[in-house]
Formats: structure tokens, C-alpha cells, sequence
């Protein structure tokens, strides 16, 4: 169970809790520092000590910088945790979450019941300074929930005796009380992508996601459209299909919708859900596949916005398109040189079947593009090309459209994620062309995400489109800032801010088109998926 969080008014003499949190910021950069109410009350307690025994360890202040200070009997306290939050003029929300996440993460250490946040002295910042508008002390709430995020549904007895934090008291003015809930619930949002790519594929495989996702529609009162394999393959998604056709674990399509009462647009997210890849006949090597439990990373992070979007009731429609299927070897599953026609009518020449998000992805696209909204933003570990190109901490983005560009890296610099925009290439869509039908799936090895991001574009339907290639910050083998070691719930603040920033003035003009799907599109030119794939033969490559 996760700790109780809580914003609560009296001063810090009239609260008893194991460990202090309080926050401290340099008068300016190099210090000296700016000791809040809290520190000075705590150094009479101390002998006036404290603070002697703070400038002794030269601790400045700095953002994310930390000192655990024990009291040895001297306060009510049995540990004071001072967290830096840095010398810049003025403090962003993100900023603030993190020096609170990484403080609260560092208390776990010792193993605390109660953990209490002095956020006094950041009541009075920017009002907007949080994540969707949540202001200082929603980013508090934000940082505390984070960071005491653990992972704990299949501990042991004897892992579980090391759980001990109930709960989490952020003192702070009554006045913030909305901001702070507002925050506490856009957390959540969050956690839930975590636990999602947390889960062991055994338990968490395409019919128990889809499942939770009808769960939390109906507990948000989210319209939920749930396809199972036979209504998938009636509405044409055969390239969907034909990724989870060699695994008992049937794949499930999922639409959740959230409708305002007088919506000025719409917006569709699209997430790759692949709940555990082998790499299907072109397995992977054993080393690392363990970790393709997370490859479901894009589907969890819409999943978990669409869980707090009724909580936050943006003036916009807002869709959430989840594609899950699991990637496995088995007799009858598709193979390298198979042409399956996808639901937009293109024909796709499978090259290698562990590029299969992509395909899920294609038919998900196709579907989220006739509904005609705004934009469409897709989620998904996609490439390891990312991971090579950027490293672990950064996402890649790709897009067309400069003013989704540029709200897209605003977005994600006020959400704390790191998001990079990267280019579309397009010399490199002639390596999409196949030689006996509309496209091959894959290109060459080098700029690998570009031409991914190529093929995604040609089930856009031309709508405004973002494509997120998220294989690095979405699964973490240590802490870091706002991040847990294991899944992070990554993109989930960049796309809230995102629907905050087009509800505040639209990025990209509304759309005025039916937002029914596929009524608005021409009917294509399609096929059933192809069992055998024998459409042609193709050259070999040298």
C-alpha cells in the first residue's frame, strides 16, 4: 500500500514524525544560505549546533544536493533531511518535485513511519510554477508521491518488513489544498504507468492490461471501447493481429475517451502495448530479454494519463489508443517475407518480425487518425537506435509540424523529461520501398528511429502528428531524480502538459471533422491478414 499523503497546517513543534524533510535555498548562487523558519526553530533544539554543523559539511544548498542529519535524542525528530533546491531566481515546479522526490527516496533509508515535508517556505512561488498549472505546493505533493514510490505487490515476508512508511505530512497554507490534490493525482497517473511496466509478463500480458484499463474506465467515468481478436479482425487490423498471432495470449485493442461538455478540440494518444517481446522468429538473444517486459512502456504511459484526465477535465476530447499484443515464436506466427494489408489498405512486407511495434502501432494510427482530432502524439520504446543516438536519459521526438515541435519541447522542459526532437530524414523513406507491395516495414540499420518514424507517418492520414521513441528514460536499472530504479511512468507529465498547453490556446487549429472513427476517411483499398504471406517472391539482400 502506498504511504497517506497529506497537507497539514500546525507548526513542526506540534507534529511527531520520524524524519524532517526541509528544503533550503541559497540567498544566491555559491550561498550563503537562506535558513527557512523551520531550521531555525530546529537550531535551539539542537544547541544551536545545526546550523554550525551545516556550514562544517559546506553544504550550500545546491539543487538535489542532500544532508541526513541524525538527532541523537535532541529533537522529536530521530533524523532532519535538508534538500537543496538551487539558486536560480525562479524555481519551476519540476525543479521543486524532484528535490522533494529525491529527498523523500533518501528518507526510505532509515526506514521511517511518518515523513514530514516543511514546504512552508515555498508556499509564496509562482502559482503555475507546478505540473498543469498545479503551483508549488501540487509540485510538493507530486515530488513526495514519487519519491516514495516502491514496488512491493510480490514482496516476501521478510521484504516486507523493510516497508515501513505509512505516511507523508507536507505542511503548507490550507489555501493550496487544491493544487496540492491536483498534484497528488497527476502522481498517481504516474505511479500507475510504473506498476504497469513492473508487472511480470505473466501476470500482465494483453487481456489483463486491457482489463485494467476497462477498471479504470469505468472508475473515471471514461467511455471505453475494448476490441478482442475477433472484433480486431473485423475492423481490419491485420497487421495488429499478425504480431500477436504466436502467442496464447490473444491481443486486445483499447479506446478510452474522455468528453468535456463542450469540447474546443481533440487530441489522441497512441501507445505501443507489446506486453512482453520475444522478437517472435527472429528472436532476441537471452541477454536483456528479460527487460522486454517494459516494451508495453508507450501503453502504459497513456494509461496512465487517461487515469487522471477526468481529475484534471481538460476543455478538450481527449482519446487514449492502446495496442497490445505480446510477441511470441509459435507455429503459426508471422514471418520475415509475409505481405499483410494493415487497416489503412497499405500493403506491409514484414523484414524482420522484432520490429513489430511499429505494426501495432501502424493500425492503431490509422484508426486515432480518423477520428479526426487535432493532433496525434504515438508512445513507444520503439528503436534501440534511440538508446544509441541519446543515451538512457533522453526520449527522441519526431514531427513535421514546427508548432508541435516547439510545444512538445516546452512541454516536456516544464514536465522535468528529458525529450529530444530529432529529424525526419527523408531520403531515408526510399529504404521503405519493397518491391512487391506498398512498403517494407523496416530499413537499413543506421538512422533506424528516423526511418521508424517514417513508416508510423504513412498511417498519419496527414493529420498533425508527434511520434515519442521512448526506450530509454521509461525503464531505469538505478534511481535517479524523479525516477525509481525499475519502470518511471516517463511521458506521462509531458503529455498532461501538453493537453494543457492546447486547452490554454490551441497549438495547432481544432478540427471541425466528424471525430466518429472511420467514417470520415474514403474506404481503402484492404485484405485479410495473410496466414501464408505468399504474395511474391523477394530478392534476397547481398
Amino acid at each position: 500500500m502506498p504511504p497517506k499523503i497529506a497537507l497539514v497546517q500546525p507548526s513542526t513543534k506540534s507534529i511527531a514524525a520520524d524524519l524532517l524533510i526541509v528544503p533550503v535555498q541559497p540567498k544566491g548562487k555559491g550561498g550563503p544560505l537562506a535558513f527557512p523558519q523551520a531550521l531555525a526553530e530546529l537550531d535551539d533544539t539542537f544547541g544551536g549546533e545545526l546550523l554550525k554543523y551545516l556550514e562544517k559539511q559546506r553544504f550550500t544548498g545546491e539543487r538535489n544536493n542532500t544532508l541526513l542529519i541524525p538527532s541523537l535524542g535532541r529533537s522529536v525528530y530521530s533524523s532532519v533531511l535538508v534538500t537543496g533546491l538551487g539558486g536560480e531566481a525562479e524555481l519551476t515546479g519540476a525543479q521543486i518535485a524532484e528535490s522533494i522526490a529525491i529527498a523523500v527516496r533518501q528518507a526510505l533509508s532509515v526506514r521511517p513511519q511518518h515523513v514530514l515535508v516543511d514546504a512552508r517556505a515555498l508556499a509564496d512561488l509562482d502559482a503555475q510554477s507546478g505540473v498543469y498549472g498545479s503551483g508549488a505546493l501540487g509540485a510538493v505533493a507530486l515530488g513526495a508521491r514519487l519519491g516514495s514510490y516502491q514496488f512491493t505487490k510480490y514482496y516476501g515476508e521478510k521484504q516486507k518488513k523493510n516497508v515501513t512508511l505509512e505516511r507523508v505530512s507536507v505542511l503548507g497554507p490550507k489555501s493550496a489544498s487544491a493544487d496540492f490534490e491536483r498534484g497528488l493525482s497527476i502522481a498517481e497517473g504516474v505511479c500507475l504507468a510504473r506498476d504497469l511496466v513492473n508487472e511480470p509478463p505473466n501476470e500482465l500480458y494483453p487481456e489483463t492490461f486491457a482489463e485494467r484499463a476497462r477498471q479504470i474506465a469505468k472508475s473515471k467515468g471514461l467511455k471505453a471501447t475494448i476490441l478482442d481478436e475477433k472484433a480486431m479482425k473485423a475492423a481490419g487490423m491485420n497487421l495488429h493481429l499478425a504480431v500477436g498471432r504466436g502467442s496464447r495470449k490473444s491481443p486486445r485493442f483499447v479506446h478510452l475517451t474522455f468528453t468535456p461538455k463542450n469540447p474546443k478540440g481533440s487530441v489522441a494518444f497512441v501507445g505501443k502495448g507489446i506486453t512482453f517481446d520475444s522478437g517472435g522468429l527472429c528472436i532476441k538473444p537471452m541477454q536483456g530479454m528479460a527487460d522486454m517486459k517494459s516494451d508495453m512502456a508507450g501503453g502504459a504511459a497513456v494509461l496512465g494519463m487517461m487515469s487522471v484526465i477526468a481529475d484534471l477535465a481538460p476543455s478538450l476530447t481527449v482519446h487514449g489508443i492502446i495496442g497490445l499484443a505480446e510477441n511470441m515464436p509459435d507455429g503459426d506466427a508471422y514471418r520475415p517475407a509475409d505481405v499483410i494489408f494493415s487497416l489503412s489498405g497499405k500493403g506491409v512486407e514484414i523484414i524482420n518480425t522484432d520490429a513489430e511495434g511499429r505494426l501495432v502501432l501502424a493500425d492503431a494510427l490509422t484508426y486515432a487518425a480518423r477520428l479526426n482530432p487535432d493532433f496525434m502524439v504515438d508512445a513507444a520504446t520503439l528503436t534501440g537506435a534511440t538508446l544509441i543516438s541519446l543515451g538512457p536519459p533522453y526520449s527522441a521526438f519526431f514531427t513535421g509540424n514546427e508548432a508541435l515541435a516547439q510545444a512538445m519541447t516546452e512541454s516536456a522542459k516544464r514536465a522535468g523529461e528529458s525529450f529530444w526532437r530529432m529529424p525526419l530524414i527523408e531520403e531515408l523513406a526510399a529504404e521503405l520501398k519493397s518491391d512487391i507491395t506498398d512498403l517494407q516495414h523496416t530499413g537499413q540499420r543506421y538512422g533506424g528511429a528516423i526511418s521508424a518514424a517514417l513508416f508510423l507517418r504513412e498511417f498519419t492520414e496527414g493529420r498533425p502528428w508527434i511520434h515519442a521513441d521512448v526506450p530509454g528514460p521509461t525503464f531505469r536499472d538505478r534511481a535517479s531524480g524523479l525516477h525509481p530504479k525499475g519502470g518511471t511512468g516517463h511521458a506521462v507529465l509531458t503529455f498532461l502538459e501538453l493537453i494543457h498547453k492546447h486547452a490554454s490556446e490551441p497549438i495547432v487549429a481544432p478540427s471541425t471533422a466528424s471525430s466518429e472513427p472511420h467514417k470520415s476517411a474514403p474506404k481503402k483499398r484492404g485484405a485479410p491478414a495473410a496466414k501464408s504471406g505468399k504474395a511474391g517472391q523477394r530478392r534476397p539482400r547481398a
